[in-house]
């Protein structure tokens, strides 16, 4: 009987339990282990082997323990999340432990971890992006918020890094009243108080100013080659609870130029909106990883996490032609996920107490 292929997740989204049930349905039997520094992470009780991982580390010291959890869990293929840019920059030395990663390499990562240097690659490649300011001060944010509302766009903003809609706010000339104190809490700021906070900032600001696009969103969600080659993409429409998908080239194309010219290898995902006047879809944002959403593509018969898993083991992964995808439209419905027991010494929870790293020793001490 053929052993278990060992993957790898850490300090995952709690959506991505259902990444361990595609994963779970490979062709290849998997061992799913699962790292986070939150006990109570519905994926630690999803996979094989839920352990907590060490908090508070550099990323350099993350990386020496995620190589040392590697090798003592004998893991063949790791897809992380956390720290996956300083992950990919030491991909040689997994390598040379037998672990594949499924992360892009790490020019793509350091890229796009930057809004702003991503739109300015993505225009200087005539992608199609919306209009965008980089604003560090008062004076260059309220001149980018003046040309954004000279189209008759509310404008908004969102910091230059970090991930999905961190930090996303809409800004309004309207004064606070106790109408905003009542219903549910909104992404509304004033503007005269954003511009006060950066008057009264030491540092630059390092904010993403744009037009606030409400239109229908569309993500798209692809596998690549190492080197970006697309093997599948297929986009997965969202307007309030409605949810379908397509294949449009109106966003497919963009996104395999996209994947292909920046060399966003393996798993990721590219999110469109449309302009308000004109209904043209751009680019909004370019994760580097597998989506939250991704596992939604089940519905319509493609499992990527697990032809992703095939591509690391070296294999080609069996894919359905489009003309065989089911193209319908659904809506999402929570459900309930088990969580493991809260003492320490849980059957299936490893705690792993502390890292020793420079040294090229590492100490991994466990109760339980």
């Amino acid at each position: 009987m053929t052993a278990p292929v060992r993957v790898w997740l850490n300090r995952t989204y709690a959506e991505n339990v259902f990444f361990i049930d595609l994963l779970r349905s490979a062709p290849r039997p998997v061992h799913i282990l699962a790292t986070h520094v939150d006990p109570d992470s519905p994926v630690l009780a999803a996979a094989d082997l839920g352990a907590l991982e060490p908090d508070g580390l550099s990323a350099e010291a993350y990386v020496e323990f995620a190589l040392a959890f590697c090798a003592r869990h004998d893991v063949d293929v790791f897809l992380p999340r956390l720290h996956q840019l300083a992950i990919s920059l030491r991909h040689r030395d997994f390598e040379a432990l037998g672990t594949a990663l499924v992360c892009p390499p790490a020019s793509a990562i350091s890229l796009f971890a930057s809004k702003s240097d991503g739109y300015r690659a993505l225009d200087a490649a005539g992608l199609p992006t919306p209009l965008w300011r980089h604003a560090d001060t008062a004076a260059e944010l309220l001149a980018a918020v003046e040309e954004i509302e000279a189209t008759g766009v509310p404008a908004c903003l969102k910091p230059a890094s970090g991930a999905g809609g961190e930090g996303f706010r809409v800004l309004t000339r309207e004064p606070f009243s106790l109408r905003r104190l009542a219903g549910y809490v909104d992404s509304r700021v004033q503007l005269d108080q954003v511009l006060a906070a950066l008057e009264a900032s030491p540092t630059p600001a390092e904010l993403l100013v744009m037009p606030y696009l409400d239109g229908p969103e569309v993500s798209v969600d692809c596998l690549a080659e190492r080197d970006g080659r697309v093997l599948a993409a297929v986009g997965r429409t969202k307007q309030g609870r409605r949810r379908g998908f397509t294949v449009d080239p109106a966003y497919l194309e963009p996104a395999r130029r996209l994947v292909e010219e920046f060399g966003v290898g393996h798993l990721s995902n590219v999110q469109f909106r449309h302009e308000r006047h004109t209904g043209r879809p751009v680019v909004l944002d370019i994760n580097t990883r597998p989506s939250g959403g991704l596992h939604q593509l089940r519905v319509c018969g493609l499992n990527l996490p697990a032809a992703a898993l095939e591509l690391a083991l070296g294999g080609r992964p069996v894919l359905p032609a489009t003309d065989e995808l089911t193209l319908g439209e659904y809506t999402l419905v929570s459900t309930i996920q088990a969580l493991l027991p809260r003492q320490s010494a849980a059957p299936a929870l490893e705690r792993i107490e502390s890292v020793a790293v420079g040294t090229g020793a590492e100490l991994l001490s466990t109760a339980g």
